[in-house]
């Protein structure tokens, strides 16, 4: 168990194998907790213990969860309740499902929607990429369903938590919690509009109430006439901390994007240097991939072979908007005028 003078471990939990440290030292946040803070993991911890709940229960997560509800522990409580329900049931069990899903469609959803983590920002954060311009839902839903790819949206967020945020960290050296998004509204126009922002709406659900704090930076590229605006509204219901991490940029984003992004890290698509072989989008490159950072994710260490089982239809369409935070969509905001994109109640992610 990796030690840490600034914050109160719990040896029946916290078992991790890379840093847990904050390099940001913002209050609530591992490593920069004040004793009221961890007396309120102590206390979270102790009462869902009561009501039976013994999994997720180590530090890191249930500080996760304090945050996204400004530390009221009986708020937190629910919130963590309501996701340990749903990950028993989604999927016949969000455990094992990462462990035997296989989305062998993958490469040809990707001509319809790019979506994929790509290499780290100048912070060490994996890098998460969608482009949205080229999203065609007809064409998405003769080659899968809407519930394979809301399984898949799952995986991914699984696949983040472990193994690429813990490879990011051992490379730090200091615990990364969240990501660098980037959307490309390139190709958004009016006619398609619509459709996106639903399409976005309908999986930022599954990250609001389920995959709190994830959300380190988000930047909306080549934004389109009058999304501004849009967003200049919907930001007043947003927390302060959450607005802080958006940044909504027309066309000309090169230089702000590259004070955040190395160019050798972004896909010459997006304006970088990088061209991996057979593609950027289907290369998953990043420190995850390298044995120097990586481990055995913890959900890989029970010997279940992958099968494809999970075919279920739904009638929930998806996306693999990792964000860990819901998405503007719609009227601008994915979840009506009090939800938000980073979670307080407004929710807070």
């Amino acid at each position: 168990m990796a030690s840490n003078p600034h914050m109160e471990l719990d040896p029946t939990y916290d078992h991790y194998d890379y840093p847990t440290t904050s390099p940001e030292n913002k209050p609530g946040h591992p490593g920069h907790t004040t004793k009221e803070q961890d007396a309120a993991v102590h206390q979270l911890r102790m009462l869902l213990e009561k009501d039976g709940l013994k999994k997720n229960l180590d530090t890191l997560t249930l500080l996760r969860f304090l945050r996204a509800r400004k530390f009221d522990v009986p708020l937190s409580k629910k919130m963590f309740e309501d996701c340990e329900k749903w990950r028993s049931t989604f999927g016949g069990g969000v455990d094992n499902l990462t462990r035997t899903f296989v989305y062998k469609e993958k490469p040809q959803i990707q001509a319809y929607y790019p979506q994929y983590y790509h290499k780290t920002d100048r912070e060490g954060r994996p890098i998460y990429i969608e482009s949205m311009g080229k999203i065609d839902l007809t064409a998405m839903r003769k080659i899968t369903t809407d519930e394979r790819m809301l399984q898949n949206l799952v995986v991914e967020y699984e696949k983040l938590a472990d193994p690429r945020l813990p490879a990011c960290s051992r490379k730090v050296g200091s615990l990364l919690e969240t990501c660098c998004t980037i959307f490309d509204m390139k190709g958004v126009g009016l006619m398609k509009a619509p459709e996106v922002y639903g399409y976005l709406q309908s999986a930022s659900g599954v990250s609001q109430n389920y995959y709190p704090e994830r959300l380190g930076k988000l930047y909306i590229i080549n934004a389109p006439w009058g999304f501004s605006s849009v967003f200049s509204v919907v930001k007043r219901f947003l927390d302060p901390v959450t607005v802080a991490k958006i940044h909504v940029l027309g066309s000309s984003y090169q230089k702000e994007l590259f004070g955040q992004v190395p160019k050798e890290n972004l896909p010459k698509a997006l304006g970088g240097e990088c061209s991996c072989p057979g593609g950027c989008e289907l290369s998953d490159e990043g420190p995850w991939r390298d044995p120097q950072w990586t481990k055995p994710a913890a959900w890989e260490k029970d010997d279940i072979p992958a099968t494809e089982s999970h075919t279920g239809e739904g009638d929930i369409p998806a996306t693999e908007s990792h964000t860990g935070e819901g998405m503007p969509a719609g009227n601008g905001n994915g979840h009506g005028e009090q939800q938000v994109l980073d979670g307080q109640k407004a929710p807070a992610y």
